[in-house]
């Protein structure tokens, strides 16, 4: 088994409802992600999947939350965008960009150098 990995970023403000703390207030972060794949066999020129097909696949979905108050966008315009909700919206994003015995693993989603949810369905 091979695992491939990326890593993208993207800047957003956000404030998480019912939070009763200071995150309940409009704040931003650099949201780092870190996608990994997971895959059988390697492909006749010996990858797993090509890195530069994968940040382009990460990239698609991260360009519709740079620069926006997550809050003010689907689907966290109904639900908290917290770094787990963030985490499996993106998983569900990206999952069914692959195939050929290659499979997305996890999505990491680090809202601070310290701090990460790493979503990986069970």
């Amino acid at each position: 088994m091979y695992q491939v990995s990326v890593e993208g970023h993207f800047d957003a403000a956000h404030y998480l409802r019912d939070y009763g703390g200071k995150c309940e207030n409009l704040h931003g972060h650099r949201f780092k992600v870190v996608v990994s794949l997971k895959a059988t066999k390697l492909n006749e020129i010996g990858l797993a999947y090509d890195f530069v097909e994968l940040k382009r696949h990460l990239g698609e979905v991260l360009a519709r939350f740079d620069h926006t108050c997550l809050n003010d966008v689907p689907p966290f315009d109904k639900i908290n965008p917290s770094s787990e909700n963030i985490a499996v919206t993106i998983y569900d994003q990206l999952k069914g960009r692959f195939s050929g015995g290659v499979s997305l693993s996890s999505v990491e989603v680090w809202e601070s150098p310290q701090s990460c949810v790493i979503y990986r369905p069970e």
